[in-house]
């Protein structure tokens, strides 16, 4: 069957320029002689029309030019549809977290070339209270500066690192209770990272053991600690130095636990907040957390 790509491109993701990207697809697909469209995101989120000409028009494949919250947005929609589609990305948002787990190009023609003549394979996804997240989500300050950094009007990293900065100051623990089927406990902590891919983006490995395809979540729960310990903390577990851990042990022994579940239920006590993929949404009192086994097919090396 002959292939028909669909590129949805986000006119404001990241800082990049969005025209020569999309001039980089059409002489791609004009050299490669491809059946294809260009398309602008939706900025409310709302993805009926793409489903109904993925069916309508039998698309095999669609291509983000975006970042998480992109991949989110779309592959969500298309997931919930139960349709099967080849999905590919070119990273061009703020973090690219799932691009660069999966070892996909940054550069425009490397990842078009990847896309048109690479494989498919299905990956894991996972869902928050029935809510779609397909890298990496959390409770506590990184969802904080989430919160911030979406209302700024420049969405690099500069501007996301500068956010951490100014709210690492002034962050403070909160109060959680974590259920791993019968086993449970309390745990004041800074943040928890929900993690299928192993970063936050732009390289910043939160979950350094992370599989795209393994069927589990890596959790990390970075506790309460003396402020001044927590950056060594935090670069020890970003250079893989911290072990996959076994939680009826450690739990007290641990500034950062670090361990792998299909699902995890988390009592948000103190009301953290809360971001998915990296975009603020509300919080709840409750999150239950579940493994989507092979949710989706992407093109990976």
């Amino acid at each position: 069957m002959k292939r028909k790509f669909i590129f949805l491109i986000n006119p404001i993701s990241g800082n990049g320029k969005k025209d020569f990207i999309t001039q980089e697809i059409k002489d791609f697909c004009a050299s490669e002689k491809l059946s294809y469209e260009i398309l602008p995101t939706n900025a409310s989120g709302n993805y009926d029309f793409l489903i109904e000409k993925i069916r309508s028009e039998r698309i095999s494949d669609i291509v983000l030019a975006g970042g998480d919250g992109t991949v989110n947005q779309v592959v969500g929609s298309i997931v919930k549809a139960d349709l099967i589609v080849n999905v590919g990305i070119i990273p061009c948002g703020s973090g690219n977290g799932l691009a660069f787990t999966a070892g996909i190009p940054k550069k425009t023609k490397k990842a078009l070339e990847l896309i048109l003549h690479g494989e498919a394979k299905y990956i894991d996804a996972f869902e928050l209270n029935g809510r779609f997240s397909c890298m990496l989500s959390g409770l506590g300050f990184d969802a904080k500066v989430a919160h911030v950094f979406a209302r700024k009007a420049y969405r690099g990293l500069l501007s996301y690192t500068q956010q951490s900065l100014l709210h690492f100051f002034k962050a403070q623990p909160y109060q959680f209770e974590v259920k791993l089927g019968d086993h449970s406990f309390f745990t004041e902590a800074f943040f928890i990272s929900i993690a299928n891919s192993n970063q936050f983006g732009n390289h910043i490995k939160i979950a350094p053991h992370a599989s795209l395809s393994d069927g589990l979540l890596d959790i990390v729960i970075v506790q309460k600690m003396n402020k001044a310990k927590l950056p060594f903390a935090i670069l020890k577990q970003i250079r893989g130095n911290n072990r996959l851990q076994n939680l009826v042990d450690e739990v007290s022994k641990n500034n950062i636990l670090y361990f792998q579940s299909p699902t995890i239920t988390i009592h948000n006590l103190k009301f953290a907040p809360l971001h998915i993929d990296g975009e603020p949404v509300e919080s709840e009192d409750v999150i239950q957390v579940n493994i989507l086994k092979r949710s989706f097919r992407l093109f990976i090396p």
